[in-house]
């Protein structure tokens, strides 16, 4: 079961960026920027930067710390208005929000936003109204990256943590499949998931995605990556789900990313409902390739980021 669409609290856009905590960010650095193609666009040595592969100024966001993991997850809303129905709503559910300092909104690149701490998946989730389109063109040279596409955790609360996100966020379900794993939208963005959760007895990051804009892509990165001695850890293969072609690698902390390539777009009226599928290797994989044991264990969530 879903929340009907006439009560969604607010309207989102899209998932903005993903902020990663990494325990050498130099070298975060280079593999996100000289292996995966992902932009510099504002850095504080040593300590912050933030990278683009799209028109807007970030899509991930890298902090050096003791111990990597997942440290934030930002949606952009509709419009001003939704950024004020969303707090309120929030605020209305007994959750604590804070406003995103000025010191941060300038660095990263937006107008104004609040953050909330949502306990049962430990995940801080932050909420903007708009962000900076630099004029400065992307180099995709390296690769064509059409966007950051999703970001999936980890929970051994599934069905707690599902009607969470479902209730109180407002996200909807693309796809289920029995005692595993839920794909989420975010209404009215039609891509077929922004976030998912997959159960595990470990909570933690699952992966970061970016969706590429050609198919070969996915296949250059492989090699591109294999070439440098990076641990490909799962495909190429095909999601039953999205319909996405996927490769799965290991960042520098052995935390895992994802290119992939096509998506299943919902219509904002008369969507398909979410289907139970089987918990099965072919789902996952329709080509019938298996992940390495090393895929998708890496990656603490940070909790509340109140501050820097």
């Amino acid at each position: 079961m879903s929340i009907p669409l006439q009560s969604l609290p607010f309207m989102y856009k899209r998932l903005a960026y993903v902020a990663l905590n990494v325990r050498d960010i130099t070298k975060s650095i280079g593999f996100y920027s000289g292996l995966l193609g992902l932009n510099v666009h504002v850095e504080q040595q040593g300590e912050k930067v933030g990278l683009r592969c799209d028109q807007y100024a970030m899509s991930l966001v890298l902090y050096q710390s003791e111990t990597a993991g997942l440290r934030r997850v930002c949606f952009q809303v509709a419009s001003s208005a939704d950024l004020d129905l969303a707090k309120a709503h929030f605020q209305s559910r007994a959750y604590e929000c804070w406003d995103i300092p000025a010191t941060e909104t300038g660095f990263l690149n937006i107008a104004r936003g609040f953050r909330v701490f949502e306990p049962v998946t430990g995940v801080t989730f932050e909420y903007i109204d708009n962000m900076i389109e630099p004029p400065q063109a992307l180099d995709q040279s390296l690769a064509k990256i059409q966007r950051l596409g999703h970001v999936v955790i980890r929970t051994d609360k599934l069905d707690e943590a599902w009607a969470v996100m479902n209730k109180d966020f407002g996200l909807l379900p693309s796809d289920f499949v029995v005692d595993k794993a839920v794909w989420a939208r975010c209404y009215p963005n039609p891509f077929h998931h922004s976030f998912a959760m997959v159960k595990s007895d470990t909570p933690g990051l699952h992966h970061v995605n970016f969706m590429v804009s050609e198919i070969d892509d996915v296949g250059r990165a492989r090699n591109r990556l294999t070439n440098a001695g990076v641990d490909i850890v799962f495909g190429p293969g095909r999601h039953m789900p999205s319909g996405s072609v996927f490769l799965y690698f290991l960042d520098p902390d052995g935390m895992t990313a994802e290119f992939s390539f096509g998506m299943e777009e919902f219509p904002e009226e008369d969507p398909r409902e979410a289907r139970m599928l089987e918990n099965s290797a072919q789902t996952m994989d329709l080509w019938g390739g298996m992940p390495k044991p090393e895929f998708c264990k890496r990656g603490e969530i940070a909790g509340p980021d109140v501050n820097e």
